[in-house]
């Protein structure tokens, strides 16, 4: 879905961005690449309904059909699903890897790790919201309101959401630390550039 190219494009965009300033060594292409790709299953689980502006211009019948297709080729599983295509697709082994971890439920383990490529793309995802490029505080705020069905009543989904912030505010002050940039940098008009630098980005 185009929606969910440029989310992933936007990520990556944060990713390279951060990548490009990190005071060491860090393997930014696999960093490029699971950035690109981390969320290729999600029309598997996607409510079609919430956003109809972004269905445009094929509409709703059109994407619940792909929705169908995805589902019957890779199950029900957004993120099972992630981790067949990047494998189908001929990702490498480490960038897999890095796509299977990514999620708020492995965050606490990615802030224990020692992955900095791994940290970058959990931290890049959590930086990048429906429409556009976020603090991390309202990119959870937004979470708590979008994924609140997920949980018995809106206080266990503020409470889950409010877990998740504080680690990830801890993998950001991690990565950051070791870089030449602040949260601040990281904007909409600070990735637009790569963004469009990223459509040609290569897959070798």
């Amino acid at each position: 879905m185009p929606s969910l190219q440029l989310h992933q494009l936007r990520v990556a965009a944060v990713g390279k961005l951060i990548c490009d300033n990190f005071e060491n060594p860090v393997n930014a292409h696999d960093v490029i690449l699971a950035c690109l790709f981390h969320d290729m299953g999600n029309i598997v689980k996607f409510d079609l309904t919430l956003y109809p502006d972004l269905l445009e211009p094929e509409g709703l019948e059109y994407w619940r059909g792909k929705q169908r297709e995805f589902v019957q080729k890779y199950g029900t599983s957004a993120h099972a699903a992630s981790v067949a295509i990047a494998q189908e697709i001929g990702l490498s082994d480490s960038v897999v890897s890095i796509i299977d971890r990514v999620g708020f439920s492995e965050m606490e383990r990615t802030a224990q790790g020692d992955s900095r490529e791994l940290q970058v793309v959990a931290y890049a995802d959590c930086r990048v919201a429906t429409h556009g490029v976020v603090s991390l505080e309202d990119r959870f705020d937004e979470a708590i309101g979008r994924y609140t069905h997920r949980y018995q009543t809106v206080e266990d989904a503020s409470a889950a959401y409010a877990g998740y912030k504080k680690i990830g505010l801890e993998i950001e002050r991690k990565i950051l630390s070791e870089t030449s940039i602040t949260s601040n940098d990281i904007h909409d008009a600070s990735v637009a550039p790569l963004v469009e630098e990223l459509w040609e980005y290569p897959l070798a």
